[in-house]
């Protein structure tokens, strides 16, 4: 296709509620912190350092019985939620990024896992996923942009 000169009616969405398929096996709760997978599904948040955070879920699924992308859910995002504190987040991690511990409940610590091979410790690596920036923490919990 060429370039255009003329005006286009390009059609667009404002991402603020995303319909995105739901990966097989999976039950996702209304309200919780949904991740996409490296297939490019939706699940239950969860530590794991291959996950993107996308959002929270705004209805419930069961694709307990289904297939990838046989059910979708409806994913909000753009907004600062309120999660779970694990305990570890203070003030001092304000501005800075939360990591993912589960579906509801965000942490401080990234994870890490240390290989040892013939007795020797080999280089740490981050086993949790981010979730979005610290914007305030209060009695109700940590909110995460």
């Amino acid at each position: 296709m060429a370039a255009t000169t003329q005006d286009r009616n390009t059609p667009y969405r404002d991402c603020e509620l995303t319909p995105i398929p739901v990966a097989a096996k999976e039950k996702i709760p209304a309200g919780v912190i949904v991740c996409i997978n490296a297939d490019g599904y939706a699940i239950n948040g969860k530590e794991a350092p291959s996950l993107f955070y996308t959002g929270r879920a705004d209805d419930s699924v069961d694709n307990s019985d289904g297939g990838n992308g046989e059910q979708y859910i409806l994913v909000r995002s753009h907004k600062a939620f309120c999660w779970e504190n694990d305990g570890s987040i203070t003030q001092a991690h304000l501005g800075k990024r939360a990591s993912i511990l589960d579906n509801q409940t965000v942490t401080a610590d990234e994870g890490s896992a240390t290989a040892s091979e013939d007795g020797k410790t080999a280089a740490t690596a981050a086993t949790g996923s981010q979730a979005g920036t610290i914007i305030m923490i209060d009695t109700d919990g940590v909110w995460v942009y």
